[in-house]
């Protein structure tokens, strides 16, 4: 069976909410023939940064996550702003939450984050001999604390589900597909 495209019948925005509008889609099966209505959070870009010191220690952040009532382990990241381009996004996310600065930033692609509910990308970026600024912006509702942790250690933190976020995962299996273990880092 070839797969076609849903036809859209109607698409309106229900409601429109700080970082997300909730869009009302109804939907004709090309196979059924059938209409049904659809819930999609249309969102703009994200983009998270996996920030790497000389020293190969990753700059992670722990902050207080409603979603889970808990508190995670992450790698900063954040909306791109309409003003903004995703590297820009992530190289002032990385200050804004950790206080770093890059010297490089290499783009490692994009996932969507959940195709079947949501409409956007998330990027990720590699963030290069990144060195502390002592000051950092973060706002006002995010408590965040900056951890040091050594690159050799993360497998075995996402391992053990210390490192949860399925963003934050997605990124690192991008970062070690595209430095393999062996390879030095570029």
């Amino acid at each position: 069976m070839l797969l076609k495209p849903w036809t859209i019948i109607s698409s309106h925005v229900d409601q429109s909410y700080r970082v997300f509008n909730l869009r009302h889609d109804r939907a004709c099966s090309p196979r059924t023939k059938n209409t049904y209505d659809f819930y999609v959070l249309e969102s703009p870009p994200w983009v998270n940064v996996i920030p790497l010191t000389p020293e190969n220690e990753v700059v992670l952040i722990r902050q207080y996550r409603l979603g889970i009532r808990d508190i995670a382990l992450e790698i900063p990241g954040g909306l791109v702003d309409p003003s903004d381009s995703p590297s820009g996004a992530a190289s002032r996310e990385l200050w804004e939450e950790t206080g770093y600065r890059e010297e490089t930033l290499i783009p490692l692609g994009f996932v969507y984050p959940n195709p079947a509910i949501q409409n956007n990308l998330c990027y990720t970026f590699l963030a290069r001999n990144v060195f502390s600024t002592g000051h950092r912006n973060q706002d006002e509702r995010e408590d965040i604390e900056v951890v040091l942790t050594p690159l050799s250690d993360i497998p075995r933190l996402i391992r053990e589900g210390t490192i949860s976020h399925a963003l934050v995962i997605a990124a690192f299996y991008r970062f070690y597909m595209e430095y393999l273990p062996g390879n030095e880092l570029k």
